[in-house]
């Protein structure tokens, strides 16, 4: 044999056999692609910054490329510093277009979503979350995509109940339209076009933006709070992970389990500041 041929040889059956050469970092899995949609957002943004950290490739559409910054909760010293990574392709658009949710499935690679969307219904229309839903859902279909996790809130749904009642006043005034469309949003998978996906409805209690804890309970009763970061790591294990055991569930999760739903000060809802 000629050495050359000796060394295709050899890097032919290396890759044949999966062999990882001494030296190389072994991974855990095939590089997965993962489309997230409201990587501006703060659930969002954790989700593409997490998933790149586990060595995942991201595509994300957002309105505003200039809002894509490392997360708070995740990113350490590094926070509020614009996320730039080689293993993200950024598209901007808007998600109530179906060309422009297209063009994030363009490669043909996407293995899993996220859809973190949000925004004050006065910015980004009442029926947002449905309508960008169902164009992420059509577009999933047409490139064969199954696995799809979509954070929603307590008190969507079948969880009205596990809404503390601070909650669950707002939901019945300033955030009312909100709910209306995140009802919606959920619909497209228990009844409607989503229904053949391997989709997750995740549902957290109150939002924190503080560091990770790890702690994700999933509840029946009353909701406590969570961090967005946990909700991150949540969703992408619902879009990783071979058996996720709540694929076609909508679990209501908190890191707490306790009764206090902690609203951030200034928090915006339904278009309108609640001090």
């Amino acid at each position: 044999h000629h050495p050359a041929e000796e060394m295709v040889l050899g890097a032919f059956l290396i890759s044949a056999l999966g062999l990882v050469l001494p030296g190389t970092p072994a991974r855990a899995s095939v590089r997965m692609s993962i489309a997230v949609f409201g990587a501006t957002g703060g659930v969002g943004g954790e989700a593409a910054f997490q998933a790149l950290g586990r060595g995942e490739s991201v595509r994300c559409l957002v309105r505003d490329k200039s809002r894509l910054k490392v997360p708070q909760g995740s990113g350490g010293a590094s926070a509020g510093t614009p996320l730039v990574n080689e293993a993200m392709t950024v598209f901007e658009g808007t998600v109530t277009s179906a060309s422009d949710v297209a063009k994030v499935f363009e490669s043909g690679d996407v293995t899993g979503v996220v859809i973190a969307l949000g925004g004050k219904s006065a910015d980004v229309g009442e029926t947002m979350l449905t309508d960008g839903t169902a164009n992420v859902i059509q577009a999933m279909k047409t490139n064969g995509v199954k696995r799809i996790a979509v954070v929603t809130s307590i008190g969507a749904g079948d969880s009205e109940g596990q809404a503390p009642f601070f909650f669950k006043v707002l939901m019945f005034t300033v955030m009312k339209k909100i709910f209306a469309d995140k009802n919606k949003q959920e619909e497209l998978f228990f009844s409607g076009p989503g229904k053949d996906l391997e989709f997750t409805i995740v549902r957290p209690g109150g939002l924190k933006n503080d560091p990770p804890n790890g702690i994700i309970n999933v509840i029946k009763g009353e909701a406590g709070s969570i961090a967005r970061a946990d909700v991150a790591a949540f969703c992408l294990d619902a879009v990783t992970k071979k058996d996720f055991q709540y694929l076609r569930g909508a679990p209501c999760i908190s890191s707490d389990k306790g009764t206090s739903w902690v609203k951030e000060k200034g928090m915006t809802v339904g278009g309108k500041e609640v001090v």
